[in-house]
């Protein structure tokens, strides 16, 4: 009786033992699910601020001044859509090509059809946080659009993935999102039991 009461009572341990490690490694799979679920979203959501928005006409730029605060702060991502010259009124914010290839969004504050050129417009503009107006005109020809839209805060995002280490960072991540999304069926997926030799019970390995 004692004998097989001892046998019992292994067995019963063991049991336990098996399931306490059956329900760690649902845990730890679970929340590994989890984040690499969170981790993909990130970089999908990412990855459509920056180029997938591209599709749908806008162009991407970042705001590198204070000029327009505080309408586009400094730091944010701003989405630029193409319009027609005649769109374009007082009080409507332009992204506009300056000398070279300098790009700026201020708010047009007139509108000036030049006596030389009919039919076309040239542009006064003002950055909102600016006193004083900016001191040549914009041609039509010079304007890349209308911002539709901002994110605060993700132009440095972008100014930093664009960055020589920034590459590096962002070629570390997606191989990170690769090795989370393939090892848990490594580790995980194919759990055998094996018996035990005392008690014949299966155990995890």
């Amino acid at each position: 009786m004692l004998s097989k009461d001892i046998t019992y009572r292994k067995e019963e341990v063991w049991n336990r033992l098996r399931n306490t490690k059956r329900k760690t490694i649902n845990t730890i799979h679970k929340i590994w699910q989890v984040v690499t679920w969170l981790l993909v979203t990130a970089v999908v959501l990412l990855a459509i601020a920056l180029v997938g928005v591209r599709v749908l006409g806008y162009q991407v730029y970042t705001v590198l001044s204070s000029s327009m605060e505080p309408a586009y702060h400094t730091g944010s991502l701003l989405y630029v859509k193409q319009v027609a010259p005649d769109e374009i009124q007082v009080g409507t914010p332009i992204t506009f090509v300056l000398e070279g290839d300098t790009v700026a969004t201020h708010r047009v504050v007139e509108v000036v059809e030049a006596p030389e050129e009919p039919g076309v417009r040239y542009y006064r503009t003002k950055g909102d946080a600016n006193h004083a107006v900016d001191g040549g005109m914009v041609h039509e020809k010079n304007v890349l659009g209308v911002p539709r839209f901002s994110i605060p805060g993700l132009g440095y995002v972008a100014a930093y993935i664009q960055s020589p280490g920034g590459k590096y960072v962002t070629i570390a991540v997606c191989t990170l999102i690769l090795l989370l999304t393939f090892l848990p069926d490594l580790l995980f997926g194919d759990k055998k039991e094996e018996n035990d030799p005392q008690t014949g019970n299966g155990t995890l390995k």
